[in-house]
Order: structure tokens, then sequence, then C-alpha cells
């Protein structure tokens, strides 16, 4: 077992990529800067349309355990995937730990996400409660802060 400390992370699900647009939108209208942005979802035409609006990134495309093909960009992927590529192998179930969430935390992450579901993360301790309420505002999902500094 091993210690990671990769920072903490706010971490919401909107429903779909039109409540997820507005509480992104809502997320840099507050100042937090789209890089602190991390956007997961299933692969599709829109949520690639929500990447590149929201963070003008095409993101990357990977096959993640539990979810299927999706789409992904953010300070949170690094973290996730480690140096070997675990999110094809465990999934947000298995790797949310990293960024400050319990196992099951992980687990229900990935089943919003595998529904169709638009994970957002937000990479700004200073700014986590801030991020917390816009994400409950704006409709994101089971939205948290991480804090379990656990071992992994």
């Amino acid at each position: 077992m091993i210690e990671v400390d990769a920072g903490r992370f706010t971490v919401g699900v909107f429903q779909d990529v039109a409540w997820a647009t507005k509480g992104i939108a809502a997320l840099i209208h507050a100042g937090l800067p789209p890089d602190s942005l991390t956007i997961l979802a299933k692969e599709a035409p829109e949520a690639e349309a929500l990447l590149a609006q929201s963070l003008g990134a095409k993101g990357s495309r990977l096959d993640i355990a539990g979810v299927g093909p999706a789409v992904l960009h953010g300070p949170m992927v690094g973290p996730l995937q480690g140096s070997a590529h675990d999110l094809a192998k465990l999934g947000l179930a298995g790797t949310m730990r990293r960024v400050g969430f319990q196992a099951h935390d992980g687990r229900i992450f990935e089943a919003l996400v595998a529904r169709g579901g638009i994970l957002v993360a937000i990479h700004s301790e200073p700014r986590a409660a801030d991020a917390l309420a816009i994400l409950h505002s704006y409709g994101g999902g089971n939205a948290a802060i991480g804090a379990w500094t656990g071992r992994v």
C-alpha cells in the first residue's frame, strides 16, 4: 500500500449535457479557471462538443471499466490514470480514492456516468466550498469534496 496525495477535488455528476453546460458556465463565471476543471462523460458527439466549448479541448478517448467508451480532459485524469493506466482496468470505483474519495463514492460516480451523466471535477482546494455550492445549485448530483486521505 502506498499513500497518494494528488490534491483534493470537488466532484459532481450532472444528469446530461444541458445541465452540465449550465453548471460549468456558472463555475467559470464564479472565477474558477477552466484549466482547473475536469470533464468525464460517455463518448457521444454532445459530450465532445461540451469539452470543446467549455474547456477548449478535444479530450481523450478511453474505454473505462464500468463506463465503456468515454471522453475526458482535465487535471483529475492524471491521478486517476496513474502510471499503469488504471481507469481502463479499475474504473472510477477503483481509482477515485486517489483524489480523496472512498471506493463506494467511486462506484456511485461510475454508475451515474455509465447511465449518461457528466462528471465534472474542480481542482481548487481553496475554493472547494464555492465549487460545491455551485455544483449543488446547478444540479450536480452526489456533489462532494474529496477529503479521505487513507491509504490506497
